[in-house]
């Protein structure tokens, strides 16, 4: 086998898997949740979900790329010992490709409103009219859609051009450091707003009785995309890790990190949402209507507002590396490309792919299917039927194609005397390897589904 490419170091490793995961369902979708869904009850139940099959399945794909070290199609047939396993790996390909391309282009958007927020435009709305009339002016002006879809894109080339190390890790370092500082410096001005301590008390204040099936449903799905699993990014990104290195403290890490952006986020979100006495919406009316109306309201709105977009944009961008990662290395592993015209042709392919995305709200918008615009249908293929099917792949793989035994053997490589002090953690991971993630996963998915129908 080759020598390829590796992490420089595990805090390498941390960074860029903390990046991926870190995106926009930390910061626009999580905060949301927390304030329909009974606040600290739902990050309870959302917390459990992680644990139960969160992290197990983020195990399973950083297992697989250890062992098979190389891009997820191949990895996928090295341990299924099939063609059909090699299949199953490039679905995954495909998945964080469609995602890379449909991401973009709504980073393109929030790209374009950091931009609006430097200019000023974001303090001056008095109504929620006047910000969705703003914010419908852009997304119908379809040069504006493409522009920033290009820009964004072009961002996330210009780091993956210079590979794992010079570029993945080390744009990695600089963002995520970047991006933590940015949350906790909005997150401590929005605690010293008037009414700031209010959106604190919502969110650390459980209201048990909002807990619907539903609200347990949600949870489970946010637990489980929000580690971007399913697209062949971890599997990728594992295969990058050194042989002796102990994948439980270079992962758990990440989850940390994933949960401390997603709180963060939300108190961010709720303090000036509570210091400006607005409605939370959900979607797009967050961080396009409600928040540039709490802008122009609350002290310092100016600042908070380009320090917000920033952090959204930082988050997207981390995000779109890995997802593109996996096509990237797929050209290089499997078919010999250079990491240079690979990552170029990966750029435009995923380019192409995005215009009818970021034109479905100009040129395209009239362009549905049963009420669906091209990015919904995009992000509906990828969310509710292709990353599912990647998870659920990942933990059948480990946990029963190639073998329970030889995947614990491969997390135990490296982090034999921890398993020795906490043998409960072998117990807990072939439980849920083996059983409770791929029962999770399919609950997510046919709950997912249904509510698409």
């Amino acid at each position: 086998m080759t020598a390829r490419e590796s992490w420089g170091s595990r805090l390498g490793f941390i960074f860029a898997a903390a990046g991926s995961a870190i995106g926009l369902a930390n910061i626009w979708r999580f905060p949301f949740l927390v304030g329909a869904h009974g606040g600290s009850a739902f990050i309870c139940i959302y917390l459990l979900c992680l644990f139960l099959i969160g992290f197990p399945v983020f195990i399973s794909e950083i297992i697989i790329g250890r062992a098979g070290r190389s891009s997820p199609a191949d990895s996928f047939e090295r341990l299924g010992n099939s063609s059909w396993w090699r299949k199953a790996g490039m679905l995954t390909i495909i998945t964080g490709f469609i995602v890379s391309a449909f991401y973009s282009a709504v980073a393109g958007w929030i790209l374009g409103y950091l931009v609006e927020a430097i200019r000023g435009h974001l303090v001056a709305f008095n109504s929620a009219e006047q910000a969705a009339s703003h914010y419908e002016g852009l997304i119908h002006h379809p040069y504006w859609a493409l522009i920033y879809h290009a820009l964004f894109l072009a961002a996330s080339l210009f780091v993956l051009y210079f590979g794992v190390r010079g570029g993945i890790e080390r744009g990695n370092k600089i963002l995520m450091p970047l991006l933590f500082i940015v949350l906790t410096i909005l997150a401590v001005q929005g605690l010293r707003m008037d009414g700031g301590w209010k959106g604190l008390h919502f969110i650390t204040s459980p209201d048990w009785s909002q807990l619907t099936p539903m609200a347990f449903l949600i949870a489970m799905g946010q637990a489980f995309f929000t580690l971007s699993v399913g697209q062949g990014t971890l599997v990728t990104y594992g295969s990058y890790i050194k042989e002796r290195e102990n994948l439980i403290q270079s992962s758990w890490p990440v989850i940390a990190m994933d949960t401390l952006a997603s709180l963060l986020s939300a108190i961010i979100v709720f303090s000036i949402v509570f210091s400006a006495g607005i409605t939370l919406q959900s979607g797009p009316g967050l961080i396009f209507h409600t928040l540039p109306i709490a802008f122009g309201q609350i002290s310092g709105g100016y600042l908070i507002s380009v320090l917000f977009f920033l952090a959204v944009v930082l988050a997207a961008l981390t995000s779109e590396i890995s997802a593109l990662e996996p096509s990237v290395a797929y050209l290089v592993d499997s078919r010999g490309w250079s990491r240079h015209h690979a990552v170029m042709a990966v750029g435009l392919g995923a380019f192409l792919l995005g215009v009818p995305c970021a034109l479905s709200t100009s040129a395209l918008r009239e362009v549905t299917i049963q009420g669906h615009s091209i990015l919904d249908l995009m992000s509906m293929l990828a969310s509710s039927i292709l990353i599912p099917f990647g998870a659920l792949f990942a933990v059948v793989l480990v946990g029963w194609r190639w073998g329970i035994q030889r995947g614990m053997a491969q997390l135990e490589q490296g982090a034999e005397e921890l398993f020795e002090k906490h043998p409960l953690l072998l117990w807990y991971f072939k439980t849920c390897i083996r059983y409770v993630a791929p029962l999770l996963i399919l609950v997510v998915f046919v709950g997912t589904l249904m509510a698409v129908i």
